[in-house]
């Protein structure tokens, strides 16, 4: 059976780079699992790369068919975007293992569909103030940066990964993400540990 290694951790501690990195890594051959969203592609994403983005409708129809795994909607300066996971044919445990990206909220969910032992979790972090400078310099590269939506990610993040929630999802392990090769290799030693 295979397994889905699950990355997680608050906005701009560098985990979409990680998650792009493994997908390189040709010996762990894992297969992503692409989210959906409703909020607007950031310059830079591609459909069906990042994620799938739809309108509210799409999310709607495969609600009613059944099809959610997780969902989770967020309001933001710019109006409710929702973020989903849907069981939509990409994820056959019996034939790959699987990389995903998202939060501590999507991650339990994931979990409580597949199974504990078919999920392993991935926390990175960075420290705060490296952390919300990063978010900053993303911000900045955007056509039309949104200050106001950074914000209010970077301080809804403390509530959402909080210190009693992620112990309450257990987290055992966490990636500090201050060198990126270093933390790299240790995810891939965790992978590789995991499968092997």
């Amino acid at each position: 059976m295979g397994k889905i290694f699950y990355i997680m951790g608050k906005s701009a501690s560098g985990k979409d780079s990680i998650y792009r990195m493994l997908l390189q890594k040709k010996e762990l051959n894992l297969k992503r699992i692409i989210p959906y969203t409703t909020r607007p592609a950031r310059n830079g994403e591609e459909q069906g790369r990042e994620y799938y983005f739809v309108d509210e409708e799409r999310y709607r129809e495969l609600r009613e068919e059944g099809k959610l795994i997780e969902s989770r909607a967020y309001e933001t300066v710019h109006g409710v975007w929702i973020y989903f996971t849907a069981d939509d044919g990409q994820i056959d445990l019996k034939r790959s293992n699987f990389l995903a990206i998202g939060t501590l909220e999507s991650y339990q969910k994931m979990r409580d569909y597949f199974g504990s032992e078919s999920i392993c979790p991935i926390y990175v972090e960075v420290e705060e103030g490296e952390r919300l400078m990063r978010a900053l310099l993303r911000e900045r590269q955007q056509e039309c940066p949104k200050y106001a939506e950074m914000c209010r990610r970077f301080l809804a993040d403390e509530e959402d990964f909080s210190k009693e929630k992620i112990q309450k999802a257990g987290i055992r392990r966490r990636f500090v993400n201050d060198d990126s090769k270093i933390c790299l290799a240790e995810i891939e030693s965790y992978i590789k540990d995991m499968l092997y």
